[in-house]
């Protein structure tokens, strides 16, 4: 080899040692196995310290003792001045008896079921939202309570006695307010819309009782619908939320409330990495309301909407699916008078984009009551652009729609959306409950939301005009007897008048 190719050589192979060194002294952790599949370089110099840091979710300890503090446990109280009725298939009871903290947990995901004698007890989250007190947990953490306790955490661990301000059964939320003898330690609120896919994310709360308890996990869906009522918008999370959880906030890696935690999939009780989350910024509009009114005023557009299935979508000649279908149109509502028909497909709602049918009613619910709305919508596959003055939906008016009764449920004939709130056949007959009013002779019969009634008194029903002619004709009698099918099963329900008395 002649001396200037040998030179080279060695330059060559002198290089290769200096990177391979370099390489070892800067991240000498790329040789060592790291515990609980690490990132490597972890155990290395200053270098490899630096590269496992931009590799690895930095530590969630800063945003945790920050919003802590702020993060406040609620206990609940209601008196039981009779046992109800039992129901055709009860639940079982919490495992540990009265007072235990699985209570909550099988209040809110298996219904109603005979009570304990005795107090009914409950335990949940919330967390402070203003120095002077306001507190924002779950409508169904305090619902029907005699008594709410509010406990701050440690070091002060005070407790005080809470008031109501409002509730919102529609989309779970509750306000209530405690009279501190101090300032209160706040936590600011977020935006949901700027969450995305993938982002980190950390829960608060009481699961279980156990206060103060900090999970972490990632945003793995958002705009997910669990048949929680007309509004589901919800956040879906791996981060471990359980029985107790409820109220509690979910934090963003900057320490802000980007949702309030509410519900959990489970089919053991316990966490298995799915739960989910009421977005802030539905949260924002609804406790606003609250904080100055008690009560939440909606928009009311005025038609029913179906999904727009693929086969919807190639019968109406779209390319994807996406929009929300009118299946019906109210007489005299403000789509009516817009000029919106059954058959169009509601594709931009004030310049907002309809992905998807559930997106409409939260859209619409957030606009103030009459205001001018842009609704744009595809007929025989035009667009076309329509003004609507929005009208005020208001409980009263919605369910006189749907078909009250004396009995005290409100029902209304089965849609698409229903049906998938409720999980129930489409092609069922009879009308649905969508509502049970506490100590009714419907709540003292065993009835719940979600039951189809087939018949009232040996009578088929098939719609709600139906049903309230068969109750009218029954309203000389004390009992009203109704074959409800719950799951696949149908029962008898007595409902006795008197026990309203």
């Amino acid at each position: 080899m002649k001396k200037r190719q040998w030179q080279a050589f060695l330059q060559e192979k002198r290089l290769l040692c200096v990177l391979l060194l370099s390489i070892l002294v800067s991240g000498w952790g790329i040789l060592t196995v790291s515990p609980l599949g690490a990132p490597p370089f972890t155990q290395g110099a200053a270098g490899g310290t630096a590269w496992a840091q931009a590799t690895q979710p930095p530590s969630i300890a800063d945003v945790a003792q920050k919003a802590m503090p702020a993060v406040v446990n609620i206990s609940t109280t209601q008196k039981v001045e009779r046992r109800r009725a039992p129901a055709p298939f009860p639940m079982p009871g919490p495992p540990f008896g009265e007072g235990d903290p699985f209570e909550e947990f099988f209040r809110r995901f298996f219904g109603d079921r005979p009570p304990f004698s005795g107090p009914l007890r409950s335990l949940g989250s919330g967390f402070i939202i203003s120095e002077d007190g306001y507190i924002v947990t779950n409508h169904h953490v305090i619902a029907g309570a005699d008594k709410i306790t509010v406990r701050l955490p440690l070091p002060r661990q005070e407790e005080y006695q809470a008031t109501i301000v409002g509730t919102d059964e529609k989309t779970d939320l509750a306000l209530i307010k405690i009279d501190a003898k101090h300032p209160l330690p706040t936590v600011p609120l977020g935006k949901s819309a700027e969450l995305r896919v993938g982002d980190w994310v950390v829960a608060i709360g009481n699961p279980f009782g156990l206060e103060q308890t900090v999970t972490v996990g990632i945003v793995s869906a958002k705009g997910r619908v669990i048949g929680a009522g007309p509004y589901d918008d919800f956040i879906q999370t791996d981060a471990s939320i359980n029985p107790g959880n409820s109220g509690g906030p979910l934090l963003n890696l900057r320490g802000e409330v980007i949702g309030v935690n509410t519900a959990i999939f489970s089919r053991g009780g316990g966490n298995i990495g799915i739960g989910f989350a009421i977005p802030i910024d539905l949260a924002k509009t609804v406790v606003a309301q609250l904080r100055e009114t008690g009560t939440v005023t909606r928009a009311w557009l005025g038609v029913l909407i179906q999904a727009v299935t693929p086969e919807l979508a190639r019968s109406f000649g779209l390319e994807e699916t996406r929009g929300a279908l009118v299946a019906e149109v109210t007489p005299g509502s403000p789509a009516d008078q817009a000029g919106l028909q059954r058959g169009d497909i509601i594709v931009q709602f004030n310049g907002t984009a309809i992905r998807d049918s559930h997106e409409l009613p939260t859209l619409v619910a957030q606009s103030p009551v009459g205001s001018r709305a842009r609704v744009t919508v595809l007929r025989d596959g035009k667009e076309r652009t329509f003004t609507v003055t929005l009208g005020e939906l208001k409980d009263q008016e919605a369910k006189a729609r749907s078909g009250e009764s004396h009995w005290g449920m409100t029902v209304a004939d089965l849609t698409p959306e229903l049906a998938r709130r409720f999980q129930l056949e489409q092609d069922r007959k009879g009308v649905v409950v969508t509502e049970v009013d506490p100590g009714s002779p419907a709540d003292l019969g065993g009835l719940r939301p979600g039951d189809m009634i087939e018949e009232v008194n040996r009578q088929p029903v098939s719609s709600v005009k139906e049903f309230t002619a068969a109750v009218a004709n029954a309203k000389d009698r004390d009992t009203l007897l109704l074959l409800v099918r719950r799951g696949t099963t149908s029962s008898f329900f007595a409902l006795r008048r008197e026990e309203t008395r």
